[in-house]
């Protein structure tokens, strides 16, 4: 019976958490999982309960210590759903609901607040245009529209602060999860005072950032009763989901980005120098140090999922099969879907235009299109764009992206994975380990436990490829040429790419 030592990566996601337990080799030992509601009070809201944040850790984390002994893990780090946050009080109770990722009730403030900074000011310092994603945006909604819970903020938390807070009952966060708030100042790796103060915010409301990989305490007495982990057991800083996956996608070279295929279609480019510019958003990565210059599409899967429950009016649960037989049908038809197109702006555009009312079309409908033509279109829309992205990274980077690790739900398609790697020009990496995210915690665990000298180190060990999906020399010649067509048509659809003058 193997009685080594673990690590936990505690991947807590928009919908659940994972608890994954990982060995020395990166292998899988044990896993658990559990839901997280999410509720929209009204269209364009999304709103979380914290407590259901730790219930999820804390049964998932149970699970798993029922099935191995507690005293093989020697830490536990968390990979968290970024840009995701929940005011609390001076006592620790929660003022209101979390604000999620997904909600766009912010989408007014963020023009007014960023001329207020300065639109070029707040992009040096954060790594970000402006955009209705980073948490200031949130903020500055909440100081307008809930002045009195305003008043009352004591901590403001981002989910991995809040877990480790339930954990160990301090305050702290990671670099790689402090960013995403759009108010910590990247190249010093400090708050922002000068955003802080356009908010009438002070540091000590909001929770100490840390190295990835950095210990930040142990499991209390209380948390080890309610996990079943033990209370020597490290609690060590990991980072924002993205990040956390790019790490445990071994994506630390500029050549290899990370391609995550979930709900919002995700890459990321590794570099060391710290760069800004619109045609990426800039992330602290979850190494000791670097960044990950990174594109974000809002709809992924989203729009695959939009497809299905909203115009085949399919509800997935009901006939499960449905995305087989869809997939099916699209590889039926050839390259290019006979002239069917999709740009996949449904729920607006970040990079290269930042422009949040823009809108998805299919162009070039006719007579002759099906909806496994129109499948295909929104695989090869999604496809286009991260053309359209990493074209524009490598070109303000003058780095050279060679290959994608695919990772996230999306990977697992076959022809999806194909049609990237012809699209592209780019092989398609699938990892052997599909838990990207979770793995990438646990690799900023080991290093936390000692166990390697850095996250670059842990991850060689760690992260190991499995299947490789190299593009087809005659389909990646037509589909450059139409290339051309897609990277028109948001420009003809639009007077110009929205821009915020300064």
């Amino acid at each position: 019976m193997d009685t080594g030592p673990l690590v936990i990566g505690l991947d807590c996601s928009t919908t659940s958490t994972k608890a994954i337990a990982f060995d020395i080799d990166g292998n899988i030992v044990a896993r658990a999982q559990e839901s997280i509601p999410l509720h929209s009070p009204q269209p364009h809201y999304f709103e979380q309960d914290p407590e259901d944040w730790w219930v999820s850790s804390l049964t998932s984390l149970r699970s798993i210590t029922r099935t191995i002994d507690p005293s093989r893990v020697k830490a536990i780090a968390i990979s968290n759903q970024r840009e995701t946050f929940v005011p609390l009080d001076y006592n620790g109770q929660c003022l209101r609901p979390a604000i999620v990722w997904l909600d766009e009730r912010c989408k007014d403030e963020v023009e007014s607040f960023a001329r207020r900074i300065g639109v070029k000011t707040i992009h040096r310092i954060t790594g970000k245009p402006p955009d209705y994603a980073p948490v200031v945006y949130r903020l500055s909604w909440m100081k307008r529209h809930e002045p009195n819970l305003y008043k009352s903020i004591g901590t403001i938390c981002d989910v991995h602060a809040y877990i480790v807070w339930k954990l160990t009952g301090s305050f702290k966060t990671s670099w790689a999860s402090a960013d995403p708030f759009g108010l910590f100042d990247l190249r010093k790796k400090k708050w922002s005072h000068l955003i802080l103060e356009a908010l009438k915010l002070k540091e000590r409301q909001l929770p100490s950032a840390h190295k990835p990989g950095t210990i930040l305490g142990l499991v209390s007495n209380e948390a080890s009763e309610l996990t079943g982990l033990s209370i020597a057991t490290l609690v060590v800083a990991g980072g924002g989901d993205g990040q956390a996956a790019g790490l445990g996608a071994n994506a630390v070279i500029p050549a290899r980005a990370y391609l995550n295929l979930g709900t919002a279609a995700v890459a990321g480019v590794y570099g060391t120098a710290y760069r800004t510019s619109r045609a990426f958003r800039t992330m602290s990565s979850c190494t000791e140090d670097g960044y990950y210059y990174e594109c974000s599409l809002r709809a992924g899967t989203f729009a695959i999922d939009w497809f299905v429950k909203n115009i085949l009016k399919i509800n997935p649960s009901e006939q499960p099969g449905i995305y087989e037989e869809l997939e099916h049908e699209a590889e039926q038809i050839l390259a290019g879907s006979d002239g069917l197109l999709f740009l996949p702006y449904l729920c607006g555009v970040m990079n290269p235009y930042w422009d949040a009312d823009a809108r998805g079309a299919f162009v070039g409908i006719s007579s002759i299109h099906t909806r496994g033509h129109m499948y295909r279109a929104i695989l090869e829309g999604i496809a286009f764009e991260q053309l359209l992205a990493i074209e524009a990274v490598e070109k303000s980077t003058g780095s050279r992206v060679r290959e994608f690790v695919a990772i996230g739900g999306g990977s697992t398609s076959k022809l999806w994975c194909q049609i990237l790697a012809d699209v592209t020009g780019r092989e398609i990496c699938i990892p052997e380990n599909a838990e990207a995210s979770a793995l990438g915690a646990a690799i900023n665990a080991a290093v936390g436990a000692g166990w390697f000298p850095s996250c670059k180190r842990a991850a060689i060990k760690m992260s190991r490829t499995g299947r490789i999906v190299k593009p087809e020399t005659e389909r990646q010649k037509y589909y450059r040429k139409l290339f051309d067509d897609y990277r028109s048509i948001y420009p003809r659809l639009n007077s110009g790419a929205r821009s915020f003058s300064t």
